[in-house]
């Protein structure tokens, strides 16, 4: 479908009209600045990593479509993206992709020398995920470390410091984005296979739910003992039964496997994130 205009297809490419990635990204990135702080983190920070995960995500969203371009106009979901019908070009495309993550880098200097380092390990994360498709069943699992990395940078750039328990939280984190995004490739896994892009839905095969339902169960109880290792009470452990509520409704969605319901339940991970961010806050009120 045609664009009415450049800004809306640069907009459209940076993904602006489908927040739930910016939100999946957002929500432990918050999880992680609140525990660092011990409650509110510093206002600043606050405001640097909001603006910081917009940006990221956004840069992000442009290179997976530089990446996937050539194959995108073959699968449903995406037949439609800008880079698919030429409403923006390849080159267009990149100097967004470099001013985007040239604003996210200009906020990151405002913190510390240790925040900025692990900055450059997430560019190099989120610039070599959209490739690992062609090379790799396990793509998700790039994502994961990719979308967890604010957890560290949000630790380092509120105490100068990485306590050992981060990764706790590190892993919890990876553990959900292979989840959600799993559930993401399940739409897209038919149009995959044609075009031969790999994936964990595809890796997984007829045991997508099970090993789904296991790496729920796994990343329960490792943000379990994230909440152990900070001292996280009652509140925490109580939005983890709640989210523990959520993954069955996802199991119970994605039963049949339908695309549509498979999408819905990737949706619906925002509510886990925001789930698990209230209890984190409680914690701190109480």
């Amino acid at each position: 479908m045609p664009e009415t205009s450049k800004p809306s297809a640069l907009l459209r490419l940076m993904r602006l009209d489908k927040p739930i990635g910016t939100l999946l990204l957002l929500w432990p990135t918050l999880w992680a600045l609140w525990i660092a702080a011990q409650g509110v983190p510093d206002y600043d920070l606050l405001f640097i990593f909001i603006a910081g995960t917009f940006l990221t995500r956004s840069a992000g969203c442009v290179i997976n479509d530089l990446a996937d371009r050539h194959w995108d106009g073959a699968v449903k979901r995406t037949s439609a993206r800008p880079l698919v019908t030429g409403a923006v070009s390849a080159r267009e495309a990149r100097i967004l992709f470099t001013v985007l993550m040239l604003a996210a880098f200009g906020l990151v200097l405002f913190t510390n020398k240790l925040t900025i380092g692990l900055s450059v390990v997430a560019v190099l994360l989120a610039s070599t995920y959209p490739f690992m498709k062609r090379y790799t069943h396990l793509p998700q699992l790039a994502l994961g470390a990719a979308f967890s990395w604010g957890i560290p940078m949000a630790f380092a750039a509120q105490r100068g410091y990485l306590p050992a328990a981060l990764w706790l939280l590190y892993a919890g984190n990876l553990l959900w984005t292979v989840v959600y995004d799993t559930k993401y490739a399940m739409v897209d896994r038919d149009d995959d296979l044609v075009v031969g892009i790999k994936s964990t839905a595809i890796l997984f095969g007829e045991y997508d739910r099970l090993i789904i339902g296991v790496l729920q169960v796994l990343c329960l109880l490792t943000l379990y003992a994230a909440g152990e290792a900070f001292a996280l009470g009652s509140s925490y452990q109580l939005a983890l039964l709640a989210v523990a509520g959520l993954f069955c409704y996802h199991q119970y969605l994605i039963r049949r496997r339908d695309r549509d319901a498979c999408f819905k339940a990737f949706l619906h991970n925002n509510w886990v994130g925001l789930v698990i961010f209230l209890g984190i806050v409680l914690n701190y009120r109480t």
